[in-house]
């Protein structure tokens, strides 16, 4: 049996996602999101966030952080991130390549965040002809590394950001599971925190696929139905895209998947701790970090799919996701316990 701990992306479909995308598929539409079904969904992000919210449905989440910095920057603009953002780490080279998007990296704590104090390191370029000048920060929500940006540090770092004349991206492909660990609205995390361009996840959080790009400000949103075709993102049968995220916002699944997730994590993590050769950070969403012996790695990657990302301190990833079961959980403690 395959069980999948590499990603959250690894699971299926939730089968009320599913059964959305079906009821979707009946009769004829206008393509393009001009149809009932991306008006639903419209209502929804509406609902979380305003009614002058403006939201842009794309394909991945690539796709949709491609889109929100070509919104946010001039060609000799550039975005500054953390060193191990996901803009940054994988996808390939897309922001910069597609988007135009010199990315300008700051070094990330363990956990994966920066601090406002290091946004100094470029303020020095904000008026230097000769240097690429930076107008973006772009936060990953939650960070590669498996750390959640609290409400304080959101605010502190846009609130620097706005400072300088900087525009605020929030990459939240996992943005569900941050709500989750905080316990917090989801529009007082970004747009009350000082987010301009949210890029809201849903693949990893049960869709079939599909994310969607949420603009706080009307001055961001400007040509972004053409620049979003420019960029490969326009989806043509859009209703299955907007059926999914009508499913998962109408009564809080998609917060139900996530505390799910999170919740497996940390059970993961406190099954795995019991085990003297087994050493778990806590997890403060769904991304679980283990130390572990590279033989005994090389041993549960015969039989479970997951990805060593530190190859020096022989560090695991280990992602749950909506899909994640105790029994899985279970069956991975019970292998490891075995292999001493």
């Amino acid at each position: 049996m395959f069980i999948g701990f590499a990603s959250d992306n690894t699971a299926g479909v939730h089968p009320r996602i599913m059964q959305a995308i079906l009821e979707a598929n009946a009769g004829y539409c206008r393509p393009y999101g001009f149809d009932e079904w991306s008006e639903a969904a419209l209502a929804q992000f509406h609902r979380l966030f305003g009614h002058d919210v403006q939201v842009f449905f794309a394909l991945s989440g690539t796709g949709g952080n491609v889109m929100s910095l070509r919104a946010m920057l001039r060609p000799w603009q550039g975005v500054v991130c953390s060193h191990v953002a996901h803009i940054n780490t994988d996808e390939s080279g897309a922001p910069e390549w597609v988007g135009g998007a010199k990315l300008l990296t700051l070094p990330a704590d363990g956990e994966g965040k920066i601090r406002p104090e290091q946004l100094e390191r470029w303020a020095g370029d904000l008026k230097d002809c000769h240097h690429v000048t930076p107008h973006a920060l772009s936060l990953t929500q939650t960070t590669e590394l498996g750390g959640v940006y609290s409400l304080e540090e959101v605010r502190a770092l846009t609130e620097k950001a706005h400072s300088m004349g900087l525009v605020t991206h929030m990459d939240g492909t996992r943005i569900a599971n941050a709500v989750a660990s905080l316990d917090v609205d989801v529009r007082e995390l970004t747009r009350e925190s000082g987010i301009d361009i949210l890029s809201f996840g849903g693949t990893k959080n049960g869709l079939m696929l599909g994310e969607a790009v949420v603009v706080f400000r009307p001055d961001l949103a400007e040509d972004f139905l053409t620049m979003r075709k420019q960029s490969l993102q326009l989806v043509s049968k859009m209703r299955f895209v907007a059926a999914q995220f009508t499913e998962a916002l109408r009564d809080g699944l998609w917060l139900e998947n996530a505390r799910h997730a999170n919740a497996m994590a940390r059970y993961f993590a406190s099954e795995l701790n019991r085990l003297p050769h087994m050493q778990a950070r806590t997890p403060a969403a769904n991304a679980l970090f283990v130390r572990m012996k590279p033989e005994h790695m090389g041993r549960l990657m015969e039989k479970y799919y997951f990805y060593e990302v530190d190859h020096e301190l022989h560090i695991a990833r280990l992602m749950c996701s909506f899909a994640t079961t105790r029994e899985e959980i279970d069956a991975f403690v019970q292998d490891a316990a075995a292999l001493v």
